[in-house]
């Protein structure tokens, strides 16, 4: 049994078979169960976390193009079962009545794009290596700090986790796009979850642009800063959403 964020007591089995939907993970389990990503939210603002958990957050182009090459490159099936339009643009009359029909379409440019990255994925024999005989999009949930967390590893085997991640910034740049955007904290979540250790998780990065590839390893002090920035967010949200302290009076205070 797991206890979810509306204090139910859940079986675990049924949660996790429930996880491989997308829309159970995403809608449903989004407000029942922390993540990776509302622990970012929550560093950098409770409200912000409140807001987009109750209303969503607008997609991007960049959101759009790691899913699609997620698909294209882990789950080819999954990917050529959606629904591609025959334009460049997204402001075509064409592919707005394709958009209002089926509700999430690509355009012909988008699924190129994928496709070129995924071929270099392919080409590359080190980053082939990486994700070959393995398990794709597999989820987990747990307590971490007395709070109910899900997960999916992009790459699953018995040599432990592969996360699947794209720049534009060049592939030298990732150190610092690792740190700006706290992958640390999803490996430490990750390393919790699926009970595997900091040695074993590494990130698949390929540049959108050059199409250069990068494999990083994860040290100590990488997995540690997660565990701090995890437990910071951790002490925000009990303090806003379990223990009941007004988000009215949430303040950043500094001197300049």
């Amino acid at each position: 049994m797991i206890q979810l964020l509306d204090q139910k007591n859940y079986k675990k089995e049924d949660v996790l078979k429930q996880m491989y939907d997308d829309s159970y993970y995403y809608g449903t389990l989004g407000h029942l169960a922390l993540s990776s990503s509302s622990l970012k939210l929550l560093l950098d603002s409770p409200k912000k976390y409140a807001f987009v958990t109750e209303y969503g957050s607008k997609e991007t182009q960049p959101l759009r193009d790691g899913r699609l090459i997620h698909m294209a490159i882990l789950e080819p099936d999954k990917f050529q079962e959606q629904i591609f339009v025959d334009v460049a643009s997204k402001n075509t009359k064409m592919y707005k009545e394709a958009l209002s029909k089926y509700g999430e379409v690509y355009t012909r440019v988008e699924k190129q794009n994928a496709e070129k990255i995924a071929d270099a994925i392919f080409r590359n024999e080190q980053a082939l290596q990486l994700i070959t005989d393995c398990e794709f999009e597999v989820p987990a949930i747990g307590d971490i700090y007395g709070l109910p967390f899900r997960g999916k590893a992009d790459v699953l085997s018995s040599k432990g986790i592969v996360d699947l991640k794209t720049t534009s910034g060049g592939i030298k740049n990732f150190y610092h796009s690792a740190k700006k955007y706290l992958y640390s904290v999803q490996c430490y979540i990750y390393c919790q979850l699926f009970g595997v250790s900091y040695k074993q998780f590494q990130f698949l990065v390929v540049d959108k642009g050059s199409l250069d590839i990068g494999i990083f390893k994860c040290s100590e002090d990488f997995y540690k800063d997660g565990e701090e920035q995890t437990k910071k967010a951790v002490d925000i949200y009990k303090t806003f959403f379990v223990d009941g302290a007004d988000l009215d009076d949430y303040i950043i205070t500094g001197t300049l």
